[in-house]
């Protein structure tokens, strides 16, 4: 996924320079565009992107010290052309920068040349003089960032990459303070999946990573209001950045009803209820549609820490920090899979009704001829490949959940459009964008969308058995297993690991046979969403409806409900009762035996 979680601040603030500050508007800031470079070059000028994120603290300190200091504007102004961009607005420039942290700065020269990246918080000296020493020596600086994404050297058979990856994902894991990762802490969804599949498997250590990871992030949930701050700073869990973003919330949800469902503790539940509601109470639009984000500060560049630390009457008497209220397809898609994911453990009807709505929202008002969605109502660059893989995988998820053939229908629909759209004529991976490939920035792949992909169209496959769904994995994987790719994640490839282990396995299939009206089938098809797993395939066949799902017609006409157990095209004798399949689940799915 654009998986924003990765896109993190790296740099802490600086004391600014004492010269007294400009007003805000002192900066004519343009958009993105490419006559901002034709302007460029008629003028002479170079090209400044701010890259920020209207949630960012760090970029609210930096438009109001550096971005008002006299020598700053006075540079700006006289040799460049200034550009802000919401990155949220433009996920492939956030894509292409996302290392970069937010505030991204990016110079380029007029014919659209990189010529230096800047990740962090600029304080006004350090700035001033990065301005000053592009004007005096333009040249631009290497960063060998580029190959890895736009091309990929031969890669190491499978079996060979995959243990790298392995050691990847566990040597990256924190013994000391917990977490993947050693500087910025927070919550890695992919990682703590893969944890929690694999301590399913009976790995003792995998298991005590992902229940200490989950453990620790409920430091970062927010007592009162609910909902998830983004990460915690300095290495620790308890110096938390308090910006709300949706893929916080969408895939912490997931996760920790994924860890309910495994381990059925309780905390794990209370977790996801609270961030639940706190989707229900601030991010989520009347119509039923999902906001992006809530920002960090409730007055810009103010650190909000004593805020934060007061109780609900006291925040609401001073104010409530500022909503984002874009209503992205993409950040309605993450939303609406992880309320699926948290409605399919719990059995919330509530809930289920809230995903259904969010979805129907988008394909009233984001929905392109195809089976594509825009991002925002209008879009610059788009179609973005983020937008309809989001919807796409969300779809998947509520058929999974109320087994409303509709609901497939859409999931292949998003897939046609993503085959034909992002694919990059014969290479491997997805490109971030399909349209405008002769601009600037060119279209390439980015690690989480592919990440994503791979498994939308595995899962996707298994439930359409259409070759040409699953088709897509291998294409996204051969991009994601290329040399130089992974080795940038650093620790942070179990999403990679769960692509590549789905596309060879086969996922826990549940049958159910039986009327979507009896009370018995409707017990053993929530018993069946409740597989610990998201490496599975529930389906519910209802004779009256028409023809078996995917065709396959292999079950016995019983006179009453009953569900299955199957693989390899073949079936377990058929089991009566939740319980019975539960206790059925549980037999298949235990670890092997320890010697």
């Amino acid at each position: 996924m654009i998986l924003l979680r990765r896109r993190l601040l790296f740099i802490l603030l600086v004391a600014g320079a004492s010269a007294p500050a400009l007003r805000a508007d002192a900066i004519a800031w343009q958009p993105w565009s490419d006559t901002v470079f034709a302007q460029a070059r008629r003028e002479h000028k170079f090209v400044l992107l701010d890259l920020e994120a209207v949630w960012c603290h760090w970029c609210h300190v930096m438009d109001a010290t550096t971005y008002r200091d006299p020598r700053v504007v006075g540079l700006l102004g006289s040799k460049y052309l200034a550009v802000r961009v919401d990155q949220d607005a433009r996920p492939d420039l956030a894509n292409r920068y996302e290392d970069y942290g937010w505030p991204a700065t990016v110079i380029y020269a007029a014919d659209g040349t990189e010529i230096v990246k800047k990740q962090g918080y600029l304080e006004p000296a350090g700035m001033a003089r990065l301005l000053q020493a592009v004007i005096d020596d333009p040249s631009p600086v290497n960063y060998h960032d580029n190959p890895g994404r736009d091309a990929t050297g031969p890669a190491a058979p499978v079996a060979a990459r995959r243990a790298v990856l392995l050691r990847q994902w566990s040597g990256g894991y924190d013994a000391q303070a917990g977490g993947w990762g050693f500087d910025h802490k927070f919550l890695d969804w992919d990682n703590v999946e893969y944890a929690l599949r694999t301590a399913a498997r009976g790995d003792a250590r995998a298991e005590h990573m992902a229940r200490e990871t989950l453990r620790l992030q409920r430091q970062l949930l927010d007592p009162v209001w609910g909902g998830m701050y983004q990460y915690s700073a300095g290495g620790g869990w308890d110096e938390p950045h308090f910006e709300k973003i949706m893929p916080m919330q969408a895939e912490d949800l997931r996760i920790y009803a994924l860890a309910y469902a495994q381990w059925r503790e309780p905390a794990d539940r209370r977790t996801a209820e609270e961030i639940h509601r706190y989707l229900s109470r601030f991010l989520t639009a009347p119509d039923g549609a999902f906001y992006v984000s809530q920002d960090a500060d409730l007055v810009p560049g103010q650190h909000a820490a004593d805020f934060f630390a007061l109780d609900d009457a006291s925040r609401r008497a001073r104010g409530i920090p500022r909503v984002d209220t874009h209503r992205y397809a993409r950040e309605n898609g993450w939303a609406i899979t992880g309320l699926a994911a948290y409605a399919a453990v719990t059995g919330d009807a509530a809930v289920t009704a809230e995903a259904v709505r969010a979805a129907q929202w988008v394909v009233a008002h984001r929905a392109l001829p195809g089976g594509g969605f825009r991002h925002d109502q209008q879009d610059t660059a788009g179609p973005y490949l983020g937008d309809t893989l989001a919807m796409g995988r969300a779809f998947l998820a509520l058929y999974q959940l109320t087994a409303d053939i509709a609901w497939l229908h859409r999931a292949e629909d998003a897939a046609g459009f993503i085959r034909l759209h992002f694919g990059r004529d014969g290479e491997p991976g997805f490109a971030t964008n399909g349209v405008g490939r002769g601009a600037f920035p060119p279209a390439r792949p980015q690690f989480d969308e592919n990440v994503m992909l791979a498994r939308f169209a595995v899962a996707l496959g298994d439930c359409s058995g259409r070759a040409e769904d699953r088709a897509m994995a291998p294409v996204a994987l051969s991009w994601l297993l290329g040399a130089g790719v992974a080795e940038r994640r650093h620790a942070y490839v179990g999403g990679l690991l769960l692509a590549e282990e789905e596309a060879r396995t086969d996922p826990v299939h549940v049958a159910i046979i039986g009327p979507k009206d009896d009370p018995v089938a409707r017990a053993l098809y929530a018993a069946a969403l409740r597989i610990p797993t998201a490496h599975k395939l529930v389906e519910w066949w209802d004779r009256r409806e028409g023809p078996a799902p995917r065709g396959e017609d292999i079950y016995p006409d019983l006179p009453r409900p009953a569900a299955f157990l199957c693989a390899n095209g073949a079936c377990s004798s058929p089991l009566f009762s939740a319980p019975a399949l539960e206790a059925r689940i549980r037999q298949v799915l235990a670890p092997p035996a320890r010697p």
